[in-house]
């Protein structure tokens, strides 16, 4: 049977994979700011956030135990912001499905999982932020029912030892 959990040192290989896939995504979409093919925490990194209790990391295991997917979330508490109201965020640092399973409500399981776990913590919110060029995952969640809460801009400078200009990529306009 399917299920999600809280992910476990065992994980790690599995996660360290998926890392992989997330990273050459964006590599893809941005080989100006994305090295590919990377992770962006090593195996001792992993082992240390694993027992963060602020930062749960969930894995959706399918049924022969494989990990196909997971969710790397942060626990943010604002508190006597002087302009802000105190609130409890779960912010999605990093969701992936298996490319080899994507299609299959892997994605939108392990977000609805975060959801009840945020609403069970007290949570004001669900954030995340998605690259613009990446326009799958903008349309998935939206699909879950997330719509922009700020943006972020950016203009490329000419000029410095980049090779291409993302400017220039029709993947990206």
């Amino acid at each position: 049977m399917n299920a999600i959990r809280r992910a476990e040192e065992r994980d790690i290989p599995a996660l360290l994979r998926l890392l992989v896939q997330v990273d050459m995504v964006h590599h893809r979409l941005r080989p100006d700011l994305f090295r590919g093919p990377a992770t962006k925490y090593d195996e001792d990194e992993l082992r240390t956030l694993l027992r963060d209790g602020d930062r749960p990391v969930f894995v959706y295991v399918g049924e022969d135990g494989d990990v196909l997917g997971y969710a790397f979330c942060i626990l943010q508490r604002r508190e006597a912001h002087p302009v802000m109201t105190d609130i409890l965020t779960l912010y999605i640092d990093d969701l992936c499905v298996d490319e080899a399973v994507r299609g299959r409500h892997v994605g939108r399981s392990l977000f609805d999982f975060v959801v009840g776990y945020a609403r069970e913590r007290g949570c004001y919110n669900v954030t995340l932020n998605v690259w613009s060029a990446n326009r799958d995952a903008m349309r998935f969640y939206e699909r879950c029912g997330l719509v922009p809460q700020k943006v972020g801009m950016e203009m490329i400078l000419d000029g410095g030892d980049r090779e291409e200009n993302p400017g220039e990529n029709p993947e990206i306009s």
